[in-house]
């Protein structure tokens, strides 16, 4: 995906976000008849502004994306005419200025059930929980796991795709708990096996989890034929096409995706040549993989997937469809789920257990923001929810400056009775500010270190 395409990517998706979340905002208060002065999408010089009448309130689009806000009448702003003091935030009692505050994180979880229930109405292909052969000495192993297995509950909640299957293992190794998955083997025999997630560490679960513990999707073997090609990828532009079917990679014979995968993952950033047979005819192309790093290791990759038969899709694919009361328990459940994991994540961050290196930034945002509008509309809008949330979340903690340190004033001034002092507030500022600005300095750091390390 060009440049152009991610910026305008990562613009869309900071403009829906920040309006849900300042939506919110201007919602509680028109309900609780504040007066709005200002709804702002950006920051900074305005683009773009109207007003539908004279005293209503002024609706901008300004030159910096990155946030908004919601401009109330306030005395602690500016002077307030004797006949409006009424409809002053300030003139508020404590619960109607608690509900204005919390509506916009409330709003980015709303979002996010509106999205994942709307996904789950319109049904979406999964893959099927199959499980390929776990690696020797890995806690699947040892738990019993043979491939083909078929995973059909976990701790007595049905599972029906591979997803399912690897968030409850991902939550569960990340408390250092056990499992109790009921499979079903290659001759229909169910059979109750204990996933001991005991001895995963920290970094284990900052990896690939499901590789440490063994649990491997399991794929038919495939032909080393290309399906879609990344625009503007290596493999696109060496000039291979879907349906090119790959022959030899530097001289030596390729005969399957996964020995494929095998040659372009060994050679970060070396030219290699491949062998390819086009509509009968055998050709030749230079390629040149690009280096990534994952999970601390160096590899290639060259943006191409696998070409993936009718028959093939049939074996490891299930279409997933609820009804719309079925939908919306799902995207509730799913949503409050991904928010307790990311506070427990958080915590983890806080006494060291995780590595700050998982705070991200707009970099990485909009990198993720690109890739998943190209990879479509499902992936684009599924993204969507999943920094709605996480915004929400953020939104919440009890850091002056965002929206959960109002909500601890507001707290502190319901427990003694009258609102918090001026100085307080003051020194609250200056502490939130401060972890915001580390935050942000981690946030940067690791995008750059992200781009430098490729």
């Amino acid at each position: 995906m060009s440049f152009v395409h991610t910026v305008v990517a990562f613009v869309v998706a900071l403009g829906i976000l920040i309006v849900v979340h300042e939506y919110g905002h201007y919602l509680a208060a028109r309900l609780c008849n504040i007066k709005v002065l200002r709804f702002s999408v950006g920051f900074g010089r305005a683009v773009a502004r109207w007003r539908k009448r004279p005293d209503g309130t002024e609706w901008v689009i300004a030159a910096v994306p990155f946030g908004g806000y919601v401009k109330m009448l306030d005395e602690r702003e500016g002077p307030v005419a004797p006949q409006e003091l009424a409809r002053a935030f300030n003139r508020q009692n404590v619960w109607k200025r608690f509900l204005v505050v919390v509506a916009g994180p409330l709003f980015n979880f709303a979002f996010a059930i509106a999205v994942y229930a709307g996904l789950f109405m319109h049904g979406l292909p999964e893959a099927r929980p199959v499980i390929a052969d776990p690696a020797t000495g890995t806690p699947a192993a040892i738990a019993g796991f043979r491939g083909g297995d078929i995973v059909r509950a976990i701790d007595g909640q049905p599972v029906q795709t591979w997803q399912e299957v690897r968030w409850s293992v991902l939550q569960a190794a990340l408390q250092h708990d056990s499992l109790r998955i009921e499979v079903e083997n290659r001759r229909n025999q169910l059979g109750i096996l204990n996933l001991d997630l005991r001895g995963v560490s920290d970094a284990d679960v900052e990896a690939d989890v499901m590789s440490r513990v063994g649990l491997r999707l399991y794929r038919p073997p495939l032909e080393p034929v290309l399906g879609k090609l990344v625009a503007g990828s290596p493999a696109d532009v060496a000039g291979l096409a879907a349906g090119d079917k790959v022959i030899e990679v530097d001289g030596k014979h390729i005969d399957s995706w996964d020995a494929l995968v095998g040659a372009v993952r060994a050679r970060p950033a070396q030219r290699m040549t491949m062998m390819v047979e086009r509509d009968g005819i055998v050709r030749t192309i230079e390629v040149k993989p690009e280096a990534v790093e994952l999970n601390g290791e160096r590899m290639g990759r060259i943006g191409a997937a696998p070409y993936v038969p009718p028959s093939h899709a049939d074996k490891i694919l299930i279409t997933v469809q609820y009804g719309f009361f079925g939908s919306v328990s799902r995207a509730v459940q799913k949503t409050w789920d991904i928010a307790v994991f990311s506070l427990r994540m958080i915590g983890k961050m806080l006494v060291g257990e995780v590595s700050w290196k998982h705070i991200s930034g707009p970099v990485t945002i909009a990198d993720f923001a690109g890739q998943s509008a190209q990879l479509g509309w499902v992936s684009y809008v599924t993204f969507l929810a999943l920094i709605s949330i996480s915004l929400g979340v953020l939104n919440l903690l009890p850091i002056p400056l965002l929206d959960g340190g109002h909500l601890m004033y507001y707290i502190a001034e319901i427990i003694k009775g009258s609102p918090v002092s001026e100085r307080t507030m003051e020194l609250g500022q200056r502490v939130g500010l401060a972890l915001l600005l580390v935050m942000m300095a981690f946030a940067f750091y690791n995008d750059f270190n992200r781009l430098l390390s490729g």
